[in-house]
């Protein structure tokens, strides 16, 4: 499956933005989505992750109560809305497919990969 993100760019502290990830190529709802994100000189770290048929969604601590996962199986598309943003959020973000029914924390799950879009977030 292709991946592709979109939405990134630069807001300031307590913004919002929303991420897309379009995937093409097999069946969109076989798959457990899940996002990522890379800051400078770390490693790329869970996100979010929501399993196909939506019915669960996880999170990591740094931001629970503040993003949001979605998708639309009929669009093809998983999302991510980001809110009260910090500094900290600052990092490439990655859209990430694992064929696996379960939603995995570990980046080594996932099988297929978007290309990143990098969120700034400006104090």
């Amino acid at each position: 499956v292709q991946l592709q993100a979109s939405g990134g760019g630069l807001v300031l502290a307590g913004g919002s933005l929303r991420l897309s990830c379009a995937a093409s190529g097999r069946t969109f709802s076989n798959y457990v989505m899940g996002w990522f994100r890379q800051a400078p000189g770390k490693e790329r770290e869970f996100v979010a992750g929501i399993t196909w048929s939506a019915s669960r969604t996880y999170y990591a601590d740094s931001v629970k109560g503040r993003f949001t996962i979605s998708r639309d199986n009929a669009k093809n598309t998983v999302y991510l809305q980001m809110n009260s943003l910090k500094p900290e959020d600052t990092a490439v973000y990655y859209c990430a497919a694992d064929s696996r029914l379960r939603v995995a924390l570990d980046r080594r799950s996932y099988d297929y990969w978007g290309q990143g879009t990098q969120v700034t977030v400006s104090s």
